[in-house]
């Protein structure tokens, strides 16, 4: 009986406008927030990170998606707003569910990108006190969000049997962190 009044349901959902769906959806679900953080690496290995003047310990350089904004071109805009330094991002990114603060953090491997003054970079933004590169055999205290957004990359540097995903690479202008093409990408399925 059960199944056959659920089944009568989802039927008369599918009759609701597409519109009013998503409205009712979004109502009703729990909410979150979605960033980007970058994982950047010298060649040297050094890993660059940020100390924001809010929490304590070292971070990853990144922040909140604006509206419409790709994540790709985010992680790009949050690491030249918060230390100057232009990246190019690296590959898939990991991805970090927090359900307490029902936070969802998309973290790039990047590299500065062709060019960039290493030397330079340095507290950009009201929000960061500090902004220097540290050996990774010498890392500081790290915030409970950079320690997860390290083991996320991590986890998705394991190969797989099957091999890489097949999505295309992010092709974008590292000058101004816009995505080359407008044209939406497919979506990409992330597993852990």
């Amino acid at each position: 009986m059960f199944v056959r009044v659920q089944r009568l349901l989802l039927r008369l959902w599918r009759r609701v406008p597409r519109l009013v769906r998503r409205w009712i959806v979004r109502l009703i679900a729990p909410s979150f927030t979605v960033g980007a953080n970058c994982l950047i690496q010298r060649e040297d290995g050094a890993l660059l990170l940020v100390r924001v003047v809010y929490a304590n310990g070292w971070g990853l350089p990144g922040g909140l998606v604006n509206r419409r904004e790709d994540i790709d071109a985010c992680a790009r805009r949050e690491v030249r707003e918060e230390t100057g330094l232009v990246v190019d991002l690296i590959g898939e990114p990991a991805v970090v569910v927090d359900p307490v603060p029902q936070r969802i953090d998309i973290v790039f491997r990047a590299r500065p990108a062709d060019g960039a003054d290493l030397d330079a970079v340095e507290p950009r933004s009201p929000e960061v006190s500090g902004v220097r590169w540290f050996a990774t055999d010498a890392l500081p205290e790290l915030q409970p969000e950079a320690v997860s957004a390290l083991v996320a990359i991590a986890r998705s540097d394991v190969p797989r049997a099957w091999g890489p995903l097949p999505v295309p690479p992010i092709d974008t202008d590292s000058a101004t962190g816009r995505t080359a093409s407008r044209t939406r990408r497919p979506p990409v399925r992330f597993s852990g």
